[in-house]
């Protein structure tokens, strides 16, 4: 008979699932372990001293020393993507937050 077939073997179908979960555990476990060790810092830049540059206009301009440079006679901002000429403005130290 077909069922006296299927009745000897065992059942393997709590196994699969059980792979599933302790495949899906242990890549949990390598993830959050990996990410513990990898550590990326920046170094820090050192900018200078905080410093207000005021503007004939009046407006004024919140920056560091070290992104101010003088070129014939002119005064510049420098950042990442963009240079300002600020000539004409007055530089105050003055600690800005």
């Amino acid at each position: 008979m077909r069922s006296d077939r299927y009745t000897g073997r065992r059942t393997i179908r709590w196994k699969i699932p059980f792979l599933i979960l302790l495949t899906a555990a242990a890549g949990l476990l390598i993830f959050y372990y990996s990410t513990s060790l990898i550590k990326i810092e920046s170094p820090e830049k050192d900018l200078g001293q905080k410093v207000v540059i005021e503007l004939p206009a009046g407006k004024s301009i919140y920056t560091y020393e070290k992104l101010l440079f003088h070129e014939n006679g002119k005064l510049y901002y420098k950042g990442e993507r963009n240079e300002i000429d600020l000539t004409g403005g007055r530089i105050i130290y003055e600690d800005w937050d």
